[in-house]
């Protein structure tokens, strides 16, 4: 299945069934070779942008702006060919969206507070990744950006 696909199936679905495609699509892109742990933090990451509101509206909008999640720096030939990571993205998908939908008190967060992420291992980081990460899971280093 080609990522041009399943973002074209994104755009055409009712959002409340799209959401967790194009979340399943992030987790799989960004952390389909880390643990468990480290897709639930990558999908934290995006839901948190959500909740802040000024990301976009849905799901879908927060991890297709440009240049922020893996969905719009891949190429749209790329081929998504995993099925067993596919299906273990979309269940922890499922379990972060249902998670959020809770009041903020009472979620069981990995990386609370992390807005941002990047491969831990980077010659030169961004300039927001200065300092100390709130966490680091397997190669990702995740990060509450202050905002000016």
């Amino acid at each position: 299945m080609k990522l041009a696909f399943l973002l074209w199936l994104s755009s055409v679905l009712p959002q409340p069934i799209a959401d967790p495609l194009c979340l399943t699509t992030t987790i799989y892109l960004e952390s389909r070779n880390q643990s468990v742990l480290g897709q639930r933090a990558v999908a934290e990451v995006a839901m948190r942008r959500l909740d802040d509101g000024n990301w976009g509206r849905n799901v879908c909008d927060v991890v297709t702006a440009p240049k922020q999640f893996a969905p719009t720096l891949i190429k749209p030939d790329f081929e998504l060919n995993n099925p067993k990571a596919w299906n273990r993205a979309a269940a922890i998908a499922w379990e972060v969206i249902l998670e959020s939908r809770k009041p903020q008190q009472n979620r069981r967060e990995v990386v609370p507070g992390a807005d941002h992420f990047l491969v831990s291992n980077l010659d030169n980081p961004p300039l927001w990744a200065q300092g100390e990460p709130l966490a680091r899971i397997g190669d990702h280093s995740f990060y509450k950006v202050k905002r000016l």
